[in-house]
Order: structure tokens, then C-alpha cells, then sequence
């Protein structure tokens, strides 16, 4: 995929709690909430352990990742995206620092990230397909 378009972008940037759908070993689906970041075109997401989501991902990379714009009173479908990504999760002693990055993001500005820095796990997605209500989701399905 060639870049994110800018509205999306700024929505990213703004810190919506995303929904990040793996793929389970069984074949059900696993589901968990987290912080999000850009690099680039890429999404990132930074983890201190090496939890069930990442362990799905290095099994298999296809997720899928949703979140919703900040409400807007009297609207009657909000926007949203629906990402599908290839993600890659790799062995990182910038976990910490991205995490604390995006803590002054979702938490406020001069929050410091309150784990002991360590190393971790910084997950990029790919994006591959954009869906969702806004201006961000192609016009016709």
C-alpha cells in the first residue's frame, strides 16, 4: 500500500485504544487493546513481554486492527477504520521509549511511562487494506 492518507494519519496520531485481532494457534480469534504509533507508513505498537498477541503474530502475521475518531455528538454512524496489516514483531531495547512516547499521547503530556525500562517488543503492521467509515475508506465496496 502505497501511504496512509492524511485524515487517518492525524486520527493515529490523535491516540485512539485500538483493537488488535490475532489469530489464536486453535484458529479462534484473540483480541487486545493498545496504544498505537506511526513510523513512517508503518503502525507501531511496543510490548514489555512476550504476550499471546505477539506469540499469534510470529505464528501467523495477518491482524486486523479498528478504531474509532473521538465521537461527534448527533452523528449517526461515527468514523472508524478497520486496518489489515502484516505484522512483524521484533526483539527491541526501544520498547520502553516507544511506549513512553506514546504514553504522553494517551495519558498526557508529561506522563513518563511507568515500567522499568527494559528491553521489549516493538510490533510493526504493514497496512494492506483500509475500511471503515470516513473519508480514509474507499467510496465504493
Amino acid at each position: 500500500m502505497s501511504g496512509l492518507p492524511r485524515e487517518l494519519r492525524d486520527l493515529i496520531e490523535s491516540g485512539p485504544m485500538a483493537h488488535l485481532s490475532t489469530i489464536n494457534a486453535d484458529g479462534s480469534p484473540q483480541v487486545s487493546v493498545i496504544w498505537i504509533g506511526l513510523d513512517g507508513d508503518d503502525l507501531v505498537s511496543a510490548h514489555m513481554g512476550r504476550y499471546a498477541k505477539l506469540r499469534n503474530i510470529e505464528r501467523d502475521p495477518r491482524v486486523v486492527l479498528s478504531f474509532d475518531a473521538p465521537r461527534a455528538p448527533g452523528v449517526f454512524m461515527n468514523p472508524y477504520a478497520v486496518l489489515r496489516a502484516r505484522a512483524t514483531v521484533e526483539p527491541s531495547d526501544e520498547a520502553w521509549n516507544l511506549l513512553n512516547r506514546l504514553a504522553k499521547v494517551y495519558v498526557a503530556p508529561d506522563t513518563e511511562f511507568p515500567a522499568p525500562k527494559g528491553p521489549g517488543y516493538v510490533v510493526r503492521y504493514s497496512v494492506e487494506r483500509i475500511g471503515g467509515v470516513g473519508s480514509w475508506a474507499p467510496a465504493s465496496r
